[in-house]
């Protein structure tokens, strides 16, 4: 049995690609995506971490080890939230020890006390809730846990940041506005947004739009370069 020291960690894929979104885009970066996740997006384009969520239960050693295999020195924690991953404290800890670039992709409602080089915060807008005829249980848990301005906080004072929201339509951007003045002292260059989609053609019609608002408001455009070049795949 794993010591509480060697606690295992629920892993859904660990893979080695090009990071597709946000100020690292394009950087050859390996990918640890923890399983499980603490809301329920009804847009989630990895399901198998959220929804459903499964994986491999890896050592920490397990872990580090996969990383290495690879050449390259960014690593990105994503999921899934891996906020809610067993040991991931000092699993970031051992990350920066061997001199990685840690990013850690998190929607910003649970703080642990991590280390890392950016925080990708991604908060979830109105859009992101599942449906009360999806999941009423779901629908109520996630409307009330997807915004706490206190965790965003904290995240964006660790590190570099950048604040990622996910676009479905126009109207979003009132209520991207709305958030970004709450937390506040928020540059509108670290403001990303990214329009909504796992398909090509709906990713492209978005952006039509979505880069005039950026162009209005100073906000940054994020495309989704995995899709452009892998498409809707795992490992990518």
């Amino acid at each position: 049995m794993l010591s509480l020291l060697h606690s295992a960690m629920l892993i859904n894929e660990i893979f080695f690609s090009l990071q597709g979104e946000g100020k690292l885009a394009g950087v050859p970066s390996v990918f640890v995506r923890t399983a499980g996740c603490n809301l329920r997006c009804h847009w989630c384009d990895s399901p198998a971490t959220s929804w459903s969520p499964h994986g491999v239960e890896m050592s920490r050693e397990d872990i580090l080890d996969a990383v290495a295999s690879y050449s390259c020195t960014f690593v990105v924690l994503t999921g899934g939230e891996p906020m809610i991953a067993s040991g991931v404290e000092s699993l970031t800890r051992e990350f920066k020890r061997l001199n990685y670039h840690v990013t850690i992709e998190t929607a910003g409602t649970v703080w642990k006390d991590v280390v890392y080089d950016l925080a990708s915060i991604s908060p979830k807008l109105s859009n992101s809730t599942p449906s009360m005829d999806r999941d009423a249980v779901w629908s109520q848990r996630h409307e009330h846990r997807r915004i706490d301005v206190d965790t965003i906080r904290r995240f964006m004072v660790g590190g570099e940041y950048q604040l990622k929201f996910v676009i479905d339509q126009l109207d979003d951007i009132e209520e991207v506005k709305s958030l970004v003045e709450r937390i506040g002292d928020v540059p509108s260059s670290d403001v990303l947004l990214m329009p909504q989609g796992i398909v090509q053609s709906d990713l492209e019609e978005k952006a039509v739009w979505l880069v005039e608002v950026c162009k209005s408001h100073g906000y940054r455009f994020c495309p989704r370069m995995h899709i452009d070049l892998f498409g809707h795949t795992p490992a990518t």
